[in-house]
């Protein structure tokens, strides 16, 4: 699951550009939206996109997506269970 994290981290670095950023910095349990990490619903929609790209995994609708998008412990742990079924 750890590989998983950190392509995560990088995903939303790299990908979707986060300033002030770095991979080391984002907290495994922090919240990625509002005060978190401070992304939006735009973002919500590329880093879905991009899950799917990356990881084979879709997350099937916004109620979903909210408990997914939590934090990057429960976006790596939603991604884990969906590879193995």
């Amino acid at each position: 699951m750890e590989k998983i994290k950190q392509q995560l981290k990088e995903i939303l670095v790299v990908d979707l550009k986060i300033q002030g950023v770095a991979i080391e910095d984002i907290d495994d349990a922090g919240q990625l939206f509002g005060e978190g990490l401070g992304l939006d619903s735009l973002d919500a929609v590329e880093l879905a996109f991009l899950i799917e790209k990356r990881f084979g995994v879709t997350i099937a609708d916004m109620e979903e997506g909210k408990a997914v998008f939590e934090s990057i412990n429960a976006l790596a742990q939603f991604i884990e269970k969906q590879q193995i079924e």
